[in-house]
């Protein structure tokens, strides 16, 4: 009898902390960036959860595909007859950029000292994990994570990530070397169920630092189109303000700097000095296709777009994480059946 991966062609992401969607569309694929297509990769979107109103607006125009608008800890606390769209019994991937501004080096970096904040969701993860049993899951965080408490942080992130049965890997990815036109350094984490699969190797391959996108090849042809001309491209009025993160000009020939969500209208200028970068132009940096249209106001497209998973960058990842089951799931053809097991961890049982 053949098991249900043989039988289907396409492998069931869940998606946790989608946001507008970046990391998402990376792993679906079907998109163009700057006139080169990535084509379509091998994962169907059956779940996806976000907080936030204006995200989930934005999620739900471009994919039209819904997202459960909630927090994920009240979704795992509640029983699934009293939701609409509950969580799935099982999956083959579960997607999480789980919330980062705890971590983060340009935030307060309160991290695990903040015990009823953003920077414990990591364990809704893996409580999503534990119950759906995927074959792989992928995380993604900013570069404070390796530091924040010593180190202690990411020990202990991986920690409950294999004490619930995965092989644990990551590394820290600059997204300029995949095609993408910004110094972004984030972490991306691997888990593979330890009894169907191996631990994944982060060999995702990368541009020569001499070919990485300059500004003036992403954003050049934006520079004199009139603002309101095409769709998110408005910018902030905000003044300048001299020594402060975000008022300096970029450089069109280099990568641009990381697109922050919390940057309250002080985004960096143009080359030109003469106005602030707009949303479309952030957009564009991180690698979002044109017609990706973000609602419902400048500032808020400001927010998800720096919040996201440049798409062109998780597209490699997914393509990495594609080749890496293929390549592996002959000599695993026994063992690819879903566990009976779905034991919640971390007291998140359903009522």
């Amino acid at each position: 009898m053949k098991s249900r991966l043989q039988q289907s062609k396409r492998l069931k992401v869940i998606s946790l902390f989608a946001g507008c969607g970046g990391l998402d569309l990376g792993f679906i694929g079907g998109f163009k960036f700057l006139n080169k297509t990535y084509p379509k990769r091998k994962f169907e979107l059956i779940w996806a959860n976000e907080i936030d109103k204006d995200f989930c607006k934005t999620y739900r125009k471009n994919f039209q595909h819904d997202i459960v608008e909630a927090d994920i800890r009240e979704v795992l606390a509640s029983h699934p007859s009293n939701q609409s769209q509950p969580l799935p019994k099982y999956a083959d991937i579960v997607l999480g950029g789980f919330p980062c501004q705890d971590f983060s080096h340009a935030g307060k970096r309160r991290g695990f000292e903040n015990e009823n904040g953003r920077g414990l969701l990591y364990k809704s993860m893996v409580e999503v994990i534990s119950r759906t049993r995927p074959l792989v899951f992928v995380a993604e965080n900013v570069k404070g994570l390796l530091t924040m408490s010593r180190g202690e942080a990411i020990k202990a992130i991986v920690r409950d990530f294999q004490n619930v049965g995965y092989h644990v890997s990551y590394d820290l990815y600059v997204a300029a070397a995949y095609g993408v036109p910004q110094i972004r350094e984030r972490v991306i984490i691997v888990g593979t169920d330890k009894e169907r699969l191996p631990k994944f190797t982060h060999n995702v391959p990368k541009l020569d630092k001499r070919d990485w996108m300059p500004l003036r090849i992403a954003i050049g042809d934006l520079e004199d189109v009139a603002e309101g001309a095409l769709p998110n491209h408005y910018w902030s009025k905000a003044k300048l303000f001299p020594g402060t993160q975000g008022n300096t000009r970029v450089a069109p020939d280099k990568p641009g700097p990381t697109m922050r969500a919390e940057h309250h209208g002080n985004i960096e200028f143009h080359w030109n000095g003469q106005r602030r970068l707009s949303a479309r132009e952030a957009a564009r940096i991180q690698t979002f296709p044109d017609d990706f249209i973000f609602y419902p106001s400048t500032s808020s497209a400001y927010k998800q777009i720096g919040n996201a998973v440049p798409p062109v960058l998780a597209w490699h990842v997914a393509k990495a994480i594609e080749r890496f089951i293929e390549k592996n799931f002959e000599r695993n053809r026994g063992l690819v059946e879903y566990p009976t097991s779905n034991v919640p961890v971390f007291g998140l049982k359903a009522a």
